[in-house]
């Protein structure tokens, strides 16, 4: 690899460390082509990506980057999962390491802040984007539902008591 290769490279990591709401960086050593590839598919339809680089190159992408200390991680046969959702990468980590003991999560960065490995997995057990938007839209249609409820109520009400008063009329 010369040296405008390993610019580029820099400047794909660089980018993929300013622009991913989460970094996972895990040893990927042991995992077969095929292993790989679904890691790779399961990543892509959650919305994040997997790169595999140099460690020293990853290290000078985060130079001067708010997760600088995720250089720490990178020694060995490491691979980086990343999203711009700040939860998709680590679930889908999570859900492929709970299938595969092969690839084993170091930590990460979720932004400036460090993760570790039960980070990690804290940062995966949170709901999604679309998990919160289906609870704040349900949050705010409950109120609606409650009033409807509470108008038809009385209507409803009064049809049981003629009813209920017919029913003895006619008995």
């Amino acid at each position: 690899m010369d040296r405008a290769q390993k610019e580029v490279v820099v400047g794909e990591l660089g980018q993929i460390f300013a622009d991913s709401g989460v970094v996972v960086v895990a040893h990927y050593e042991g995992l077969s082509v095929a292993e790989m590839t679904d890691f790779r598919s399961r990543l892509r339809q959650a919305g994040g990506g997997v790169r595999v680089a140099k460690n020293k190159l990853a290290k000078i992408a985060l130079k001067d980057t708010p997760a600088e200390r995720m250089g720490d991680l990178l020694k060995g046969m490491t691979v980086l999962a990343y999203s711009q959702d700040p939860v998709a990468a680590a679930k889908a980590v999570e859900a492929f390491t709970k299938d595969n003991k092969k690839l084993v999560v170091l930590g990460g960065a979720m932004g400036a802040t460090p993760l570790d490995e039960a980070g990690v997995k804290a940062v995966a057990s949170m709901p999604s984007r679309e998990e919160l938007i289906a609870s704040v839209v349900a949050c705010i249609g409950s109120p609606a539902g409650q009033l409807v409820s509470a108008i038809g109520a009385p209507a409803a009400d009064i049809a049981a008591i003629l009813t209920t008063l017919e029913e003895r009329e006619a008995a």
